[in-house]
């Protein structure tokens, strides 16, 4: 009998690997194992791909069967090699030409009636296929999700008896048209217009959202903060393609893949303050993305922000900075992208009352300090914006909404990313190294300001350079070319603002 040789995909991170699925029949008594790092799951596919291939009508080999996934080394998890090893059994045993498994990729769990179930990770892997020249053969469930690609011919079946007549010749599959706009502005977000006065507040959200910049806003309960929170996703813009393709491949790792109504949007996760490290950062035994991951080029809410524990808190230092979070276990590294914009909310205390001048803190000093600890210093270094929101005066809640809607803002703040992708091909939030000195160049008298506020405020060089990213920021949002003073002095503001809320 010939080796059968069924090219699959196994799910690194985000990435999908290369598996060569090779199926051996030889003489001896009839057996069937599964060897090349095959995880539990892989393995008891030997009883749903023996019952799938028979209850499907086809004769499954009374010989020595020995499947191999190649490369040995690369952990296999979940049944998405079922449909793979279905297929190179009944190839090695001549019920399927060889030749028709050139060019051609699978992935696919099996039921023990021969029907295929969706997979996640599939929009990875139909990325990974196209950039190998390959089509890919998959279950019905995945196949809009794969089709968003736009990469790989994608061949959907919704059982093995489908999948053998394509590769037969005799029923061919009709290639699946990718419907990638889909879900674009489908969600109605709420109106920033909604929000009364705290005009100061809903002038510091713009200017975050033009640059990408991270924002923490302190206040007493019932201010706005959460309010204003959940108008964010509606000032900005939807993603840029590429951008839509990374969000789309994380959430395809998540159980029951990504919702394709959702296609151009960016996310938004708000994480209960009772999560763990590895619920944000992502973790596992096989390696899943947390919310950090799932909030990729999109937004990150941590509502009463001192509530979470100091522990989980400081595991977002480093992809605020970085981008990515690597998760490193015995078996496996992983590492998932996480570039999202931060949006934090706080009390100033933890009655919510310091500073408020209708009601009294009942707080001591202790507590306060405390409640704030909770905070290091360099995490709170890495918000670019710190700002108060004021309780207001119920005058001022009973008036008629004013002001500009969202998507007025919206339609501003995208002419100004548009303008930052094609003057530095990044958002202003992530300059670095000579494109932020470049871009962010100060006149004469700008930098003798930032200097002196240097000194009066303490700021660190992260600090300094946030400063000069928001400064921007808010020039672009002028369409101005230049950094102004005026720009200079509403960024180094918005540094001030929460500073005897917070230190």
């Amino acid at each position: 009998m010939p080796l059968a040789i069924v090219q699959s995909r196994a799910l690194t991170g985000v990435h999908a690997a290369a598996v060569a699925v090779e199926c051996d029949l030889g003489p001896g008594l009839p057996t069937f194992a599964v060897v090349g790092l095959a995880e539990t799951a892989v393995k008891e596919s030997r009883d749903r791909v023996r019952s799938a291939i028979q209850n499907s009508g086809f004769e499954f080999p009374a010989r020595r069967m020995v499947v191999n996934l190649a490369p040995a080394d690369l952990p296999k998890d979940g049944g998405r090699f079922d449909l793979p090893i279905a297929i190179g059994i009944l190839a090695a045993s001549g019920q399927i030409p060889l030749k028709a498994l050139e060019n051609l990729e699978m992935i696919g769990e099996l039921a023990l009636d021969g029907s295929l179930r969706p997979v996640t990770g599939a929009l990875s892997s139909s990325l990974a296929a196209g950039q190998a020249g390959h089509a890919l053969l998959l279950p019905e469930g995945n196949a809009v999700e794969a089709a968003l690609a736009r990469t790989a011919p994608v061949l959907a079946c919704r059982n093995l008896a489908e999948a053998v007549a394509h590769l037969r010749g005799t029923q061919p599959l009709p290639e699946t048209v990718p419907h990638d706009e889909i879900g674009i502005n489908a969600i109605p977000y709420p109106d920033l217009r909604d929000v009364r006065s705290q005009e100061t507040v809903k002038r510091a959200l713009i200017i975050a959202a033009v640059g990408g910049h991270h924002i923490l806003l302190s206040g007493p309960p019932g201010t706005g903060k959460s309010m204003l929170a959940a108008r964010l996703p509606g000032l900005l813009p939807p993603l840029r393609r590429s951008e839509a393709l990374e969000v789309a491949a994380i959430h395809s790792l998540q159980s029951g893949g990504f919702d394709v109504q959702r296609w151009g949007q960016r996310p938004f996760r708000s994480p209960h303050h009772s999560a763990s490290s590895a619920a944000l950062v992502g973790g596992g035994s096989r390696p899943r993305p947390g919310e950090i991951s799932l909030a990729h080029h999109g937004i990150l809410f941590l509502d009463e922000m001192p509530e979470f524990s100091r522990s989980v808190l400081e595991v977002l230092r480093e992809p605020l900075e970085s981008g990515e979070i690597h998760i490193s276990r015995a078996a496996r590294q992983s590492a998932f992208p996480a570039r999202f914009q931060l949006i934090a909310a706080m009390n100033p205390c933890p009655c919510g009352n310091l500073g408020n001048p209708h009601q009294a803190c009942v707080c001591t000093p202790t507590q306060i300090s405390q409640y704030r600890s909770r905070l290091s210093g360099p995490l709170l270094d890495r918000m670019d914006i710190q700002i108060e929101v004021p309780s207001l005066p119920v005058k001022l809640l009973q008036k008629a909404p004013e002001g500009e809607s969202s998507a007025y803002w919206r339609e501003r703040i995208s002419a100004a990313i548009n303008r930052q992708w094609q003057r530095q091909s990044c958002r202003n939030a992530q300059l670095q190294g000579e494109a932020l000195d470049q871009h962010c160049a100060l006149q004469p008298e700008g930098a003798r300001l930032l200097t002196r506020a240097a000194d009066t405020l303490h700021l660190s060089a992260r600090g300094y350079h946030r400063i000069l990213r928001l400064a921007r920021s808010i020039a672009d949002l002028e369409e101005s070319t230049t950094i102004s003073l005026q720009h200079l002095s509403e960024a180094i503001q918005y540094r001030r603002l929460a500073q005897r809320f917070i230190h």
